[in-house]
């Protein structure tokens, strides 16, 4: 008696399981690419409108009418101020205070991390309205050097966790060395522990960066001239009356706004992407 043998289905539950996921992510991936894709084909093209289309001739002068004008000029300038100077501020700030956090048995060491950690949770908006009448009451509002302070104070918590991560990452063994050598605690910071830092430096100057360059809320509401503010703000200025809206220019602001921040990341990408490898050193 000959035996039939059954063919097995060539699509069975179990490559459908492996395939559903794909499909799924391929499927947010489209709708992700999809306003990037139209951000691009509108800014080179002069008569750009919601739809996704090809430009019936692709041209520049998005690009140039917003390069070559001096408000847009004046807002990159200022956003870069208070982004590099926020940044600079928390990295040095962080670094110093993540090093005790990290070496150092404090007594009030765990109660210190707790309030850092719910600082972290502390939504921005929640605190603009006693900040801004803060600012009024000192007559320091419409200042760049004040809203570089608060953006790095508002910065810090989340910045200050993340470093000691990373200070916790450094073998105590090597400052050892270093202090056995004769060199002092600001020394080992300073030509131990800054080069193994990079990593850490350049992710929280980043996330510093990115914050303060997104950012609409606080500069919007802490500086009043025009001159002042930074891209970030003056992108509204596409956004005209009774609805009307410059696609064109906006998406070619909008695509050079991002350009500073993928530039930063391209550069760290090269130190944040360094492990530690200390041939068997461990941190005590």
């Amino acid at each position: 008696m000959s035996s039939v043998k059954r063919k097995r289905p060539l699509f069975n539950r179990y490559m459908a399981n492996r395939a559903l996921p794909y499909i799924v992510l391929s499927i947010i991936g489209v709708l992700f690419l999809l306003p990037l894709l139209w951000l691009v084909l509108a800014s080179f093209d002069a008569n750009a409108t919601l739809l996704l289309k090809l430009p019936e001739q692709a041209t520049l002068e998005n690009y140039t009418a917003t390069i070559t004008s001096a408000d847009n000029q004046r807002s990159f300038v200022n956003g870069l101020i208070l982004a590099l100077g926020q940044a600079l501020l928390v990295v040095v700030t962080a670094g110093l205070a993540s090093y005790p956090l990290s070496r150092y048995q404090l007594r009030y060491k765990k109660m210190f991390m707790y309030i850092i950690l719910f600082a972290t949770g502390l939504p921005i908006t929640a605190v603009m309205v006693p900040v801004y009448q803060f600012f009024l009451y000192f007559k320091i509002q419409n200042s760049l050097f004040f809203t570089i302070l608060f953006l790095a104070a508002s910065a810090l918590p989340y910045s200050i966790w993340m470093m000691k991560n990373f200070m916790d990452s450094v073998p105590v063994e090597l400052e050892e060395a270093a202090w056995v050598d004769g060199a002092s605690i600001w020394t080992t910071l300073r030509l131990v522990i800054t080069p193994l830092m990079l990593p850490g430096i350049f992710t929280v100057g980043i996330y510093a960066f990115s914050g303060s360059w997104g950012n609409f809320l606080v500069p919007f509401i802490l500086l009043q001239s025009p001159e002042k503010l930074p891209a970030a703000v003056t992108i509204y200025q596409y956004f005209g009356q009774n609805g009307i809206v410059q696609y064109g220019k906006l998406a070619a602001f909008s695509i050079l706004y991002t350009m500073p921040a993928v530039v930063l990341y391209i550069i760290g990408q090269r130190f944040m992407s360094q492990g530690f490898s200390f041939g068997g050193a461990n941190k005590g």
